[in-house]
């Protein structure tokens, strides 16, 4: 069993120091004009740390535990108060992610339990400047930035632990480069409302997967690696708390992307490349739509946010060579499950990631290559039921299960033989630091 990472290593506070001057320097310098007491008025500071642990109790790989965290250190600067530029404000956000994945070690399958690991060591995660134009209807972000905080998320997925379904349904990181928090590189976006409650949102952002290494701290700000730009589009209608009894959000959209990328299966001759020997051949150019929801089904008291809302999602691909044909998730959060316990919330989410035939014929041969035999399954499914406890207004503790049905072997393409289905022990622990520095 691996032993679990400390809250934080020496090493860690160290670089988190680092984070917190690099961040301050950067803010300091685009508000020299203003004074020090506009610019503390101005400055909404930022500050969290989640940590997710993990212990497969069955099936998968074998028996064994893992820890994956996250430190956030950032805030939005608003220019309107410091030099009377109008609706504008400056986002900065720096994380320090460590920790193991327990798929990758313990259950063999490639779609994590624990959503928060990936892109570890400190990093710039974003730096953009974002404004409103015509009366409010256009607003405009850009900068170093990511995809996936702006179109496909959800602040549903604070109540849940799996990569499955969070932050973002995995199939558009299967299926393409949509660039993803915290691996930053240049991009912006766009949202112009049409109505009051309906909109169109789309965004461009550069594909540049070398700023996935370890080694990248998000201040190498070069185009000369990228390989394309991804593109998502949405058009939605959503109310708030605010405006609607029952809020809700109702999306359909898509994407593409432009970069070159390996194609899952055939060589370039068009054969299985695992068969022929060949390398697998270079492709350009992969794109998918989906359709999703989220609808607040009961409210008792209007005043709070208690109440069972529903969500859900489906998305495929259009063009490309690609790994799965589709995905699916459904579920509910229940905010308020005792009268005692109006902050606490119940989540149930099911994602089911059904794989191409190209792609299981590929690792049938491979497997055949390497003494064993069969196909894998053509599906992964996995669920996850979460009780979230509000210890106090700071810290949220959320113990989770997980049952992975059909564990995926993209990670090891040539394994001989199919894992049992895994059962799966979370915990995850939200801290919001910013409120506890300055109560």
């Amino acid at each position: 069993m691996d032993k679990p990472i400390s809250f934080c290593t020496a090493k860690t506070i160290s670089q988190c120091f680092f984070a917190a001057l690099i961040s301050s320097t950067l803010v300091f310098s685009t508000t020299g004009l203003a004074s020090q007491g506009n610019w503390q008025e101005a400055f909404d500071f930022q500050a969290s740390y989640t940590g997710e642990s993990a212990t497969n109790i069955k099936g998968g790989q074998r028996r064994g535990s893992a820890y994956a965290g996250q430190l956030f250190v950032g805030g939005e600067l608003d220019l309107n108060t410091l030099l009377d530029w109008e609706n504008t404000k400056v986002h900065i956000a720096m994380t320090n992610r460590h920790g193991k994945n327990l798929a990758e070690h313990y259950i063999g399958n490639s779609t994590s339990v624990q959503e928060i690991f990936g892109g570890q060591n400190t990093r710039l995660a974003r730096f953009t400047i974002s404004s409103t134009f015509l009366d409010g209807d256009l607003e405009v972000e850009g900068g170093r930035t990511v995809a996936n905080i702006s179109f496909l998320g959800s602040e549903l997925c604070q109540y849940f632990q799996t990569n499955a379904a969070c932050g973002n349904p995995t199939f558009v990181f299967r299926t393409s480069n949509f660039t993803w928090w915290p691996v930053s590189s240049w991009g912006g976006h766009a949202k112009y409302w049409l109505s009051p409650k309906t909109y169109f949102h789309t965004g461009i952002y550069e594909d540049n997967t070398s700023h996935q290494d370890l080694g990248d701290h998000g201040f190498d700000w070069a185009t000369n690696e990228a390989t394309g730009v991804v593109v998502p589009f949405t058009l939605g209608y959503q109310t708030t708390w605010n405006d609607d009894e029952l809020p809700k959000r109702y999306e359909i959209g898509g994407w593409y992307d432009g970069a070159d990328y390996t194609d899952p299966v055939f060589d370039d001759e068009g054969n299985y490349a695992a068969q022929s020997g060949n390398d697998y051949a270079v492709r350009n150019g992969r794109s998918g739509i989906f359709a999703r929801f989220e609808q607040t089904v009961t409210r008792p008291n209007p005043l709070t946010k208690e109440g069972l809302t529903l969500f859900g999602a489906v998305l495929t691909g259009t063009s490309g060579e690609l790994i799965e044909d589709y995905y699916i998730k459904a579920g509910f959060v229940l905010r308020g499950t005792f009268a005692s316990r109006p902050d606490d919330t119940i989540g149930f989410v099911y994602t089911r990631q059904q794989y191409s035939n190209e792609a299981l014929e590929d690792q049938r041969i491979q497997r055949a290559l390497n003494g064993g035999v069969g196909t894998p399954a053509s599906s992964q499914t996995m669920l996850e039921l979460s009780y979230g406890y509000q210890l106090n207004e700071h810290v949220r503790i959320q113990p989770n299960v997980h049952y992975v049905i059909n564990p995926d072997q993209f990670a090891e393409r040539d394994r001989v033989n199919a894992f049992d289905d895994a059962i799966v022990i979370g915990l995850r622990f939200d801290v919001n630091l910013a409120a506890l520095i300055f109560p």
